[in-house]
């Protein structure tokens, strides 16, 4: 079963495959492209680190707190 990131990744390598070849059926801008490849590294950064993060957050949070 394929997530919406996993989807979304596949999508755009696709698209810039054939940007890159030469294959392109339409006009696709460059901040798209950037927009989405962005979106990728962070949800999979996120995936990974996530433990990370929110030990992180939470012990920012408690230093607040006092």
């Amino acid at each position: 079963m394929m997530t919406w990131m996993t989807r979304t990744v596949i999508r755009a390598r696709l698209a810039l495959d054939e940007v890159v070849r030469g294959r392109e059926r339409g006009d696709v801008p460059g901040w798209v492209m950037v927009t989405l490849m962005t979106a990728g590294l962070v949800a999979a950064l996120w995936t990974l680190a996530r433990g990370a993060l929110e030990s992180l957050f939470t012990e920012a949070m408690n230093s607040v707190r006092g």
